[in-house]
């Protein structure tokens, strides 16, 4: 039987470093580089759910720091994903975010055929091409994808995380109770907009709960007195807000907390609870009782980063279900915007010579969790100065060799 996440949960340690990385993290371009290599290429991204791609020729993309991935659904009910390169000269085969073709993927730039197993069906003009032209050497190249509760997980290059149901083992029990397999795209599924900050800064506003008394006053009349962080270990981390024991006094929060349907099949912890379920680096998974969305922050540079997700709904939606999630989407895009001024307010601190570092709460360890996966990945961040930006590839080399190295 799967044991409840209060189980497995991790003590606060009762003496930590409440220090966080130095500033010149947040600003580096060849650190940026690093994270692009060691931490986001080679570790697991959502791209979607299985329900974005119900049948046979649906199709999405993913794009991250260059490296573009189309998830495919087979003539035989299968997921697949590939590079998005067309083998020919690396046109885009599938272009928008999303769609569908009748039985094959044809590159837009000179006609070049592919199955939807990834198979090359034909080049155009082939006489024209050497005579030892093999079809078989040149499918779309594949890339890592794993399912896990309906969702599409890729990953672009071997990385230190385990499997995903290894690694959101601990989530299994709520992703279930949650029919998290079941759900289908909402009316609007997808959404995205970009900020001026470096991805980190967008990470700490959302990794701590200690900000949400004053800095989201929706959320604070939803469920802020009853907010709870849950650490666990493999450093994934669940944030719970039960609600429902007060009315409310914001219009919104009062309509949906008079609003929200029992839902029967969802065990007594989740029953008036919004839940999120994060996932280093840099994604969230949240569920409501009406509904369900994952969000992530997308480096660009280093100073920019978009943020986008994907909402879902469930099957057989009723007309209670529907508006509750109306008013749930009300406080969750307030309390967005929020975030999103917390965040450019912290990242501007990161240049100013006056900013001496974090000191933080007992409610901000998530935030220092965060950051010690990333001293762990890039040790060159433990350094409080910057080094210069030619060396930090060979300095992160060697602080990685020495930690390896027999004591």
């Amino acid at each position: 039987m799967t044991r409840p996440l209060t189980d497995l949960s991790l003590p606060v340690p009762a003496k930590w470093d409440r220090s966080g990385l130095p500033a010149w993290t947040y600003h580096s371009k060849a650190l940026f580089a690093l994270e692009r290599a060691q931490v986001f290429l080679s570790h697991w991204q959502v791209a979607g759910h299985e329900s974005d791609i119900p049948n046979p020729g649906d199709w999405l993309t993913f794009d991250l720091l260059g490296e573009r991935a189309l998830v495919v659904r087979g003539q035989d009910g299968v997921p697949r994903a590939f590079l998005n390169l067309c083998r020919h000269r690396g046109a885009r085969v599938a272009e928008g975010t999303a769609g569908k073709c009748r039985g094959a993927l044809v590159c837009p730039f000179h006609g070049w055929v592919y199955n939807l197993d990834g198979s090359l069906r034909g080049a155009a003009r082939p006489e024209t091409f050497d005579k030892g032209f093999d079809r078989a050497q040149f499918g779309l190249k594949p890339v890592e994808m794993q399912i896990f509760a309906g969702f599409l997980f890729l990953r672009f290059r071997p990385g230190p995380q385990p499997d995903v149901a290894d690694l959101l083992a601990p989530y299994a029990a709520d992703f279930a109770a949650n029919r998290a397999a079941t759900l289908v795209p909402a009316q609007t599924a997808s959404w995205t907009t970009e900020l001026p900050v470096n991805w980190k800064s967008v990470r700490d506003v959302d990794n701590e709960g200690y900000h949400v008394a004053l800095a989201h006053p929706a959320l604070q009349d939803l469920y802020g007195r009853d907010y709870r962080d849950i650490y666990l270990p493999g450093g994934l981390h669940v944030s719970y807000g039960i609600f429902g024991d007060r009315p409310g006094r914001r219009w919104s929060v009062r309509q949906y907390i008079q609003h929200t349907p029992e839902q029967p099949h969802l065990p007594p912890h989740l029953k008036r609870n919004w839940a999120y379920y994060g996932l280093f680096p840099n994604t969230v998974f949240a569920f409501t009782p009406e509904g369900a969305q994952y969000y992530h922050d997308l480096p660009i540079e280093p100073t920019r980063t978009l943020l986008t997700g994907r909402q879902y709904r469930y099957p057989n939606e009723t007309r209670q279900m529907r508006l509750a999630r109306y008013l749930a989407t009300r406080i969750d895009r307030e309390t967005s915007a929020e975030d999103q001024q917390l965040s450019i307010w912290s990242n501007e601190s990161m240049l100013s010579e006056g900013f001496e570092g974090f000191h933080l709460s007992d409610l901000e360890y998530g935030l220092r969790r965060h950051h010690d996966q990333l001293r762990r990945l890039l040790p060159v961040t433990t350094r409080a100065e910057p080094p210069p930006e030619d060396e930090m590839q060979r300095l992160n080399d060697e602080l990685i060799c020495q930690s390896k190295s027999p004591a």
